[in-house]
């Protein structure tokens, strides 16, 4: 009887399996994190027009979580559990918003609570959706990261605090940069069939552009790897002339942009640096709205056109890839509204024909 029940068992066993083989096949995936990944690659014509070159764009925000960061959760998790993190712990992130969103996301479907500190000028959107998906939202003042009071040293003292809690530190933990360089730097490899001249990403923990140049590089050394910058960020004054300086100005993007250099960024290989203007990356997020038919948010506007101004010094007809690496529904109050825009002295980078279209 007992060899009978061990023989259904493994039936049962191998015919899930194969059910599961046959699920694949057709384009079924696992859960929702069987959905991080595997994201299409889009030919933007009005912009590859400009150029003379093709700019091709990663659909980050096909994402479950709605962006590139559910790729790093996803492995920050799984970083955890390698850690020694048990099912019912708690995951403790530091975050701007969008890599809290994928780990709230994924910490649903792989039993764990979440816990969030994010500066506390980020977007509403941002906070209410991390409410809405259970995450303890703790906002905090911004301060820079010098300072003991920042929001990823917070997030990291309490994780200590509680048992069965991890902080998984998504600035200095390469398990970010690793989620890049064995998933999004191979699709990239892939669907161009190698055909790439260079990939342009902003960074803020610089996971995506650390990981993804990494791969790429071992594929074809001559690939550009090229970090767009918004302003008054250091890295583009660190990779171009080796100083830890501020670019003039600010930024009003939300996630990217630094003040020091992180461990995902340390050593990798980036070849150069460009400088994107808030007012050039706003004018290139409507156009993706209003030409391209593409609704995202700022980063994006930025990745994109720190692509074209790439396409401009390499020269025409080479191929340039980077990301819409975020939605634009969680920055409606901000982009999207006149009042924001007028405020912070964008509204003028907002083509005419589009200011009917902001609230």
């Amino acid at each position: 009887m007992l060899a009978g029940i061990i023989s259904r068992r493994t039936g049962c066993r191998l015919a899930a399996k194969s059910a599961l083989s046959r699920s694949a096949s057709l384009g079924i995936r696992d859960g929702i994190v069987g959905t991080v990944g595997n994201t299409p690659l889009i030919r933007l014509p009005t912009f590859s027009a400009e150029c003379g070159c093709e700019i091709l764009a990663k659909a980050e925000f096909l994402n479950p979580g709605g962006s590139v960061k559910d790729r790093a959760a996803l492995y920050l998790i799984q970083d955890a559990e390698r850690r020694g993190l048990k099912p019912g712990g708690t995951v403790v992130e530091g975050t701007a918003g969008n890599t809290g969103i994928g780990l709230a996301h994924l910490c649903n479907a792989m039993g764990y609570k979440c816990v969030i500190y994010m500066p506390n000028t980020q977007s509403y959107e941002k906070v209410e959706t991390l409410k809405t998906l259970g995450a303890d939202v703790r906002p905090v003042p911004a301060v820079p990261y010098d300072n003991p009071d920042n929001y990823n040293h917070q997030a990291k003292r309490f994780a200590e605090s509680l048992d069965n809690a991890v902080w998984t530190g998504q600035f200095d933990n390469t398990a970010n940069r690793q989620a890049h360089f064995e998933t999004t730097g191979p699709e990239i490899w892939e669907q161009t069939e190698g055909k790439v001249d260079a990939v342009v990403f902003a960074t803020g923990t610089g996971g995506t552009l650390a990981g993804v140049g990494r791969f790429l590089k071992t594929k074809n050394e001559k690939i550009q790897v090229i970090l767009a910058d918004p302003q008054g960020s250091v890295l583009y004054n660190w990779f171009n002339h080796g100083k830890l300086e501020r670019s003039e100005g600010s930024s009003y993007t939300e996630g990217i942009g630094q003040g020091r250099l992180t461990d995902n960024l340390k050593d990798s290989p980036v070849d150069h640096a460009i400088l994107v203007k808030d007012a050039d990356a706003v004018k290139a997020t409507f156009q993706l709205l209003h030409q391209e038919g593409i609704f995202v948010g700022l980063s994006s506007g930025l990745n994109v056109r720190g692509a074209v101004q790439a396409a401009k010094i390499l020269g025409p007809g080479h191929t340039i890839v980077t990301a819409l690496c975020d939605v634009g529904q969680r920055s409606y109050n901000r982009i999207w509204s006149w009042k924001f825009l007028e405020e912070k002295g964008l509204l003028s980078a907002v083509p005419e024909e589009y200011h009917d279209t902001l609230h």
